[in-house]
């Protein structure tokens, strides 16, 4: 071989070896110790170079600029940031479900304490001074609906029932000086059994039961929705991450910085299945809670049917004028067969007829009747909407979480080869995976036991279906008793329930009138009674005048 080749081969060897020393120079970790301090974590033990990554228990084993002591630092900070997303993406959940139950009990409680103004109005304008010593009546009434409205344990049935025997009490007492002293509680039990025979206030009560049960079971349930809902979403956004998704979470989050690319954005794919296994758990909320707001989007959707929720409370005041002006009518045969059935007055006890004079003046009212305004429909008509629309937005929230949380923080579609893939800059091929638990028995991101739901969390879609059938029922007019054990409504929430789910049951209790037999003036009834609720009704007007007379006569 001659010199010329022989410096030629040198030259090349020497080239070749100074490329391989430019190629294995160590890289700088400088971007990492500014992107650690910036966390608030101190520079002490942070290498300047990289250095060997055989320590490393989470992120890949090469070259990292991370030491064990930061790995463990980086894995801490990216759960709480990660259990912060999940508790933030919770809490704008609930903003919307406590929002929508702020709006709709205003206006319940509007159209409620509207009515109550009404008939208060109409009787103080004709009895003056002598409605007072009435008004208590009808006072407890509403005090009572607005109770079972707000999730007290009454049975609203005899709420009414107790209401009219009240009412009957007084107009028995006022038909009559002389009968007074005879109206025992022995006399009133008497009379109670025969009201289901004789029927004095006509069929105005049972009309008033089979549409104002229902309205206020479907406005109490619907409302119990909203409270459950929001916090069953707070009691699972608070559930602790795994050791594994932990694990998942800092590789996703963090490793790419130890690595030297923390510039590179995590693959979106890879990014989907780090979450749909984190959240696998959460994502087995879909049916039920899918099922839960179909339902509530349902009973909302009822309240402006035919009769709508404004007409039926605000009739409230009409349908008493109609009972109280019926048993006027009949006033004398009634009391005849009481008495006769209950107690012998003898001439004394003759029922003496009532004066034609309040029957001319009565007729001569216009009668008083309820007609939704344009306005109030409208009103009505904006509830139902607004709640619908921002419940179905959280419908498929559960599902929808993985890829929200995912959103903007993963490369786009156009770079899916240079992205971080849990390795390296490389594009991910692992197949999405599907949602909930079991679908997870092959992520190849999250290590889960399948076999080992969240209890917690199991706890809550138990939850969701209660709430279900209860919304369910309400939507046939059933009030459904039970009673959740899990200690789940107590603490925070609204406060608006106390009782956990509010189960009706116990017997109200009325002062000295608690251990009657139930008063029942409807008699035996088929539940599924019609009663148009936009007829013209009797006037209020009229029953306070008819009050009155009795007073006067007194």
């Amino acid at each position: 071989m001659d010199l010329t080749a022989v410096a030629l081969l040198v030259s090349l060897i020497s080239v070749s070896l100074s490329a391989d020393n430019a190629g294995g120079k160590v890289r700088s970790c400088a971007d990492v110790r500014q992107f650690y301090s910036g966390k608030g974590f101190t520079l002490n033990g942070v290498p300047q170079s990289e250095i060997s990554g055989e320590h490393l228990r989470i992120c890949p084993q090469g070259y990292t600029c991370c030491t064990s002591a930061m790995e463990e630092t980086l894995s801490n900070l990216s759960r709480r940031e990660f259990e912060g997303l999940v508790r933030e993406a919770g809490r704008s959940i609930q903003a919307s479900l406590n929002a929508q139950y702020r709006t709709f009990d205003t206006y319940f409680l509007e159209l409620l304490n509207g009515s109550e103004r009404w008939l208060e109005e109409a009787f103080v304008a004709a009895l003056g001074d002598l409605y007072r010593p009435n008004a208590g009546v009808f006072r407890d009434l509403y005090a009572d609906l607005r109770r079972y409205y707000s999730g007290a344990s009454l049975n609203l049935e005899e709420v009414l029932d107790e209401f009219w025997m009240r009412l009957l009490e007084r107009l028995l007492k006022a038909s009559d000086p002389e009968t007074a002293s005879l109206l025992s509680d022995d006399f009133l039990e008497c009379a109670s059994k025969q009201t289901e025979t004789l029927r004095p206030f006509g069929d105005a009560p049972r009309e008033l039961k089979t549409k104002l049960v229902r309205a206020f079971i479907a406005a109490r349930a619907f409302i119990q929705g909203l409270n459950v809902a929001g916090e069953i979403v707070r009691k699972v956004s608070q559930v602790p991450l795994s050791l594994e998704c932990n694990r998942a979470i800092m590789k996703l989050v963090y490793c790419p910085h130890c690595r030297g690319l923390g510039s590179v954005k995590p693959c979106i794919n890879y990014c989907k299945n780090v979450m749909k296994g984190c959240l696998a758990n959460q994502a087995d909320l879909d049916t039920e809670w899918q099922s839960l707001i179909e339902t509530m989007l349902q009973v909302a959707s009822s309240f402006g049917a035919e009769p709508s929720m404004d007409t039926v409370i605000y009739s409230i005041p009409v349908r008493i004028s109609d009972a109280v002006l019926t048993m006027q009518e009949n006033m004398e045969i009634y009391t005849s067969k009481v008495f006769k059935a209950c107690g012998d007055r003898g001439e004394e006890g003759t029922p003496s007829s009532i004066s034609e004079e309040p029957k001319k003046k009565a007729s001569t009212v216009t009668a008083l009747e309820y007609k939704p305004s344009p306005k109030s429909a409208a009103r009505l008509e904006v509830q139902v909407t607004d709640v619908s629309s921002k419940l179905k937005e959280m419908q498929f929230y559960w599902i929808q979480l993985p890829s929200a949380l995912c959103s903007g923080k993963t490369a786009s579609s156009t770079n899916a080869d240079k992205c971080w893939n849990g390795i390296t800059k490389a594009s991910y091929l692992p197949e999405v995976m599907g949602d909930g638990l079991a679908n997870q028995i092959n992520n190849p991101e999250v290590e889960i036991d399948i076999t080992k739901p969240d209890r917690t969390i199991r706890q809550q879609i138990m939850l969701l279906k209660i709430m279900s059938n209860r919304l369910k029922n309400a939507l046939d007019g059933n009030d459904v008793d039970f009673q959740d054990t899990s200690d789940d409504f107590s603490g925070s929430g609204s406060g608006r329930c106390e009782d956990h789910l509010c189960v009706r049951g116990r017997s109200p209790v009325f002062g000295p009138k608690a251990d009657r037999p139930k008063l029942s003036p409807y008699g035996p009834e088929n539940k599924r009674v019609k009663g148009s609720g936009n007829q013209i009704q009797p006037s209020v007007i009229l029953l306070a005048l008819l009050l009155a007379t009795l007073l006067l006569r007194r």
